[in-house]
């Protein structure tokens, strides 16, 4: 993230707000848009409105101007100097002139691996240095852009380019160079889906099967069977039956979901119900593909939610990159208003709950509940201390309760099988079905749905055919870049909560990313901890100072060429001993999780050297 810094020159001196001159017209035109029905004095001290404000002003021009800012503020009645903390924060916002459009090349491990590297410097034979030129086109390299399975990948505006190559892209390039933008695509690769295991598929049971556009078709495979049940059994039995079902959350916690909601609804209303669809961990787009293929699950998902915990209004915090996802949101989000299962007394019955989409600007951390309310809010997307809890205090002050996307898809079959059937598939703490994004150096990438217990192998080999040309597996990130490398010999290790613990891995966000022999890894390991540096809000200094410190020894380990030495080793130790120990959110808390795992992986966690 930008550091709150002073306003920058170009034309972007700062200045009292009645001296601010008029924005450009297509700018006004954008703030309109925004404002929608609302008067002039509904607007005031509405600092939600910010970030959607941001994001049109950076479509209509490229890049924020403080004349736009200016305008902004006035509507809003907030100081200019926190609007530009704001607009800072964000990666995909620019508040110094730049080319209209940008592509934003990925080049996290999984599209590295696709050959994103040759694509960024073909980039730069036909553009220039990245975040240069003032142009129609320009680029800059980007952290994960949730497109693993079918990378290389770059954003272009409001789509998404995938499955480049230098061909591809170059002619993609010139199409736009040529003002022909609907030209300009490049990719059409497909996601494989597969399911393996009692009772699977389950979350993947309409995705490629069913039209996720259509409201009807949702309906005649069993859409909103489950709310229809929960209407006539009421909030505190809907709540009972998600208890029973055991579900925990799939964000990476693993908090028990039951109880979450239970806390949230002994609170004082009104409530809210969140969903957290910033998937944003490097490795990670199961959430993806559930809200582009299946849409009306995710939204049924939140609606019981606010049934169970007594929320009239939700949002679904959609991010910045997934721009497919938002658009499929919001158009079953319209669909299920006009049929009666939103609004005003759905389904005849005397509850009430409506949802509001909103879209995040490029910001890992904003993937942490808090800071995600921060967004949403009109803040800098920082996470804030606790306690208290969100479901104490959470969104505007009030209790909330916040699960991600694949959480709330798994809510609708409970209610509609009831949660003691849920709770028999799995074991332990690891009940129901788990979606995995499996990408990397395996035949077929894509979402899997397997059943708790599923060896590691038999995802990787029987569902993701194993590595290309018969190839051997030197490591599998786990959980993204948050979670742990695991070695070939960790491979026969059951998918569960527990049996990933005791072997030092996680379940995460749910991704394994496969690496074959000829791979780098302390390349990956460097490319991870820089992610780090650069995604840490800066909020507190152990996350501030050690992702910065962390990069450093990595690096300075990779120039030599290894091997990590005693001092290096003890330097990243205490680094992530501090880090886990200090820092406030789980940024810091997990990121030195893939380095560590990666020393034990090179036999370096005892004193040897590096491979």
């Amino acid at each position: 993230m930008s550091p709150l810094a002073p306003m920058p020159g170009r034309g972007l001196e700062p200045g009292p707000l009645e001296k601010a001159p008029d924005p450009e017209p297509q700018e006004l035109a954008a703030l309109e848009g925004v404002w929608g029905a609302l008067a002039p004095q509904e607007r005031r001290g509405r600092r939600d409105l910010l970030l959607p404000a941001l994001r049109a002003l950076q479509a209509s021009r490229g890049w924020i101007s403080y004349s736009a800012l200016a305008a902004v503020c006035r509507e809003l009645t907030m100081p200019l100097a926190e609007a530009y903390g704001v607009a800072s924060f964000y990666e995909l916002l620019a508040t110094e002139p730049r080319p209209r459009r940008m592509i934003h090349l990925c080049d996290d491990v999984a599209c590295t691996l696709k050959g994103a590297g040759m694509l960024a410097g073909r980039l730069q034979a036909l553009l220039g240095h990245p975040e240069q030129g003032e142009g129609p086109l320009g680029w800059s390299l980007s952290p994960c852009l949730g497109q693993c399975e079918r990378g290389p990948a770059a954003l272009v505006g409001d789509r998404v380019w995938v499955g480049l190559t230098p061909e591809g892209l170059e002619d993609a390039v010139g199409a736009w160079m040529a003002g022909e933008e609907a030209r300009a695509h490049a990719g059409g690769v497909g996601t494989h889906l597969g399911s393996l295991g009692e009772g699977t598929p389950l979350l993947l049971r309409r995705c490629g099967r069913v039209d996720p556009g259509s409201l009807e078709a949702y309906v005649e495979h069993g859409g909103y069977r489950g709310l229809r049940r929960a209407l006539q059994l009421g909030p505190e039995a809907t709540l009972a039956e998600v208890e029973a079902s055991g579900l925990v959350g799939r964000g990476g916690a693993a908090f028990p979901t039951a109880r979450k909601w239970a806390s949230a609804a002994r609170e004082p209303a009104p409530r809210y119900v969140v969903c957290n669809a910033d998937e944003s961990e490097p490795g990670s787009f199961k959430d993806r593909v559930l809200m582009e293929q299946d849409p009306f699950a995710v939204l049924e998902g939140l609606t019981l939610a606010a049934l169970a915990v007594g929320a009239e209004r939700g949002f679904i915090y959609v991010r910045g990159e997934y721009p497919e996802s938002h658009r499929s949101l919001l158009r079953a989000a319209e669909q299920a208003r006009a049929a009666g299962f939103l609004g005003e007394r759905i389904l005849e019955s005397g509850f009430s709950f409506d949802v509001e989409l909103r879209q995040g600007a490029g910001a890992y951390v904003c993937g942490e509940e808090t800071a995600l309310f921060n967004s949403i809010e009109g803040l800098r997307g920082e996470p804030r201390a606790r306690p208290p809890y969100p479901a104490q205090v959470g969104l505007f002050g009030r209790p909330t309760v916040i699960n991600n996307v694949e959480t709330l898809a798994a809510v609708p079959a409970i209610l509609e099988r009831g949660g003691g059937w849920y709770a028999s598939l799995g074991s332990g703490r690891s009940r129901g079905t788990k979606l995995l994004s499996v990408s990397g150096h395996v035949v077929r990438a894509g979402v899997y749905e397997v059943a708790f217990g599923t060896p590691l192998r038999t995802i990787l080999e029987d569902l993701a055919g194993g590595v290309p040309g018969g190839g051997a597996v030197q490591a599998v990130l786990c959980g993204g870049a948050a979670g742990t490398f695991l070695g070939p010999d960790q491979l026969d290790t059951p998918l569960s909560l527990e049996a990933l613990q005791a072997v030092g891995g996680t379940v995460g966000s749910g991704s394994l990313v496969v690496l074959d022999e000829t791979v780098d890894l302390w390349a990956v390991v460097e490319r991870i901890a820089r992610f780090f540096r650069d995604e840490s809000c800066g909020q507190c200094v152990p996350c501030r100072v050690g992702t910065q410190r962390q990069l450093e020894v990595v690096s300075a380990v990779r120039r030599a060429g290894g091997p990590v030495d005693d001092q290096a080793l003890a330097m990243l130790n205490d680094l992530a001993q501090v880090m886990r120990d200090a820092s406030i959110c789980g940024l810091g808390q997990l990121a030195p999780n893939a380095v560590q795992s990666s020393l034990r992986l090179l036999g370096r966690s005892g004193g040897d050297e590096r491979g």
